[in-house]
């Protein structure tokens, strides 16, 4: 395929995908067209941009993303350092960036090149991810560090789901609010 039916294909792939209302629909798309590098079992994508250049990353096993979260995976500092010096020549950089088992990344988090996500881990909704997360932790921040223990977080869950949900797996609404009240000492 030449250069520039490649690019457009490409962009009618961003635009397709972009397009998907349904997160389970796109998740299924960029999965059958082997849109990323690799893809685990029990993978979900739920944002709507996929990053400039998919096939530089790899996702295992049991990893969820929410939306709004960034893939950067290449840079364009060259662009400033190519005009300070007419006799040095820079180019883009590429990294490629992994993603290990039983991973969840929150809402408009962004992880960097070159970074790999150990197993067991959660990014914390707006995290920066600018080096690699070791496995069984919990990351937020800017840049992201460790806040916590992936395990504990797991434990703690489970004993709690349950107080919350009705009838179907439904949220009860009552019962949210009375844990809520309850966990700000209010009558």
């Amino acid at each position: 395929m030449n250069e520039g039916r490649n690019m457009k294909y490409h962009l009618y792939t961003k635009l397709r995908i972009f397009l998907i209302r349904s997160a389970l629909t796109r998740t299924k798309y960029l999965v059958k067209n082997n849109i990323f590098a690799s893809v685990g079992e029990n993978f979900f994508f739920q944002p709507r941009i996929i990053p400039q250049d998919p096939k530089l990353i790899k996702f295992h096993n049991n990893v969820a993303v929410a939306s709004g979260v960034k893939f950067i995976n290449h840079d364009v500092v060259q662009k400033v350092f190519n005009n300070i010096d007419s006799e040095k020549i820079f180019n883009k950089k590429y990294s490629c960036i992994e993603v290990m088992d039983n991973v969840f990344i929150g809402t408009n988090a962004i992880i960097m090149g070159g970074v790999r996500i150990g197993e067991n881990v959660i990014v914390a909704a707006g995290a920066v991810v600018t080096k690699d997360v070791e496995p069984n932790s919990i990351v937020g921040g800017v840049p992201a560090k460790v806040i916590g223990k992936f395990s504990d977080l797991y434990e703690k869950r489970f004993e709690s789901t349950f107080e919350t949900i009705g009838e179907h797996e439904h949220v009860d609404a009552d019962l949210c609010w009375e844990d809520f009240y309850k966990k700000h000492n209010i009558d």
